[in-house]
């Protein structure tokens, strides 16, 4: 019954953080280039690079936002941010993140982390922004509330336009090999930001 309770108050607390705002999708505005060292990366990994997949926008239900913020927390808390430089030795290097990680090894990791609990490929979108004047890499998850960022400088999930980021480009849905530009934020309709 305890374990009921807490997690019937854990759902209530994800769904009030959730709600407080209504959310956005992000729109696109052709192609972009993807990081050098993305395609080096997908060439070895190409399951982690994919979007392919009939689904592109995730219903999210409560537990699914649950387990978003769940997957956010965990990896940000086991995994230690390090510079590429500082662990292999090389300015931009892409990998799944272990122990360690730059940002885009992070932002890979949750995106495994959530295809290993049945999300599409193709609603979990690798991410590039600025921010501070640096490059930044998050996982951009494609729901019925909106485009919600999973981020490794955060444990909250938020939507993307509700973020300090300059977004610049994302993998394209169907086609993880393909970026684009994004553009500006538009609202999801009332009735989905509502679930």
């Amino acid at each position: 019954m305890k374990r009921y309770i807490a997690l019937a108050a854990l759902l209530t607390s994800f769904a009030t953080t959730f709600a407080a705002e209504a959310g956005t999708s992000m729109t696109t505005t052709g192609s972009a280039f993807a990081p050098p060292a993305f395609y080096p990366f997908c060439s070895s990994n190409p399951r982690l690079c994919s979007t392919k997949g009939g689904q592109k926008v995730v219903d999210l239900a409560p537990e699914r936002k649950a387990e978003l913020q769940q997957v956010n927390r965990s990896v940000n808390s086991r995994v230690s941010e390090r510079s590429d430089m500082s662990t292999v030795g090389k300015e931009d290097d892409w990998r799944m993140a272990g122990a360690t990680g730059d940002c885009e090894d992070i932002a890979i990791l949750k995106k495994h982390e959530l295809m290993k609990r049945g999300w599409p490929a193709s609603a979990l979108l690798i991410t590039v922004a600025r921010y501070r004047g640096d490059g930044h890499t998050v996982l951009t998850v494609r729901t019925s509330e909106g485009d919600l960022i999973l981020d490794n400088l955060t444990s909250s999930v938020r939507d993307w336009s509700n973020t300090p980021y300059k977004y610049f480009a994302r993998q394209a849905q169907g086609n993880g090999g393909r970026w684009e530009r994004i553009g500006g934020a538009k609202p999801v309709p009332e009735t989905a930001a509502r679930r």
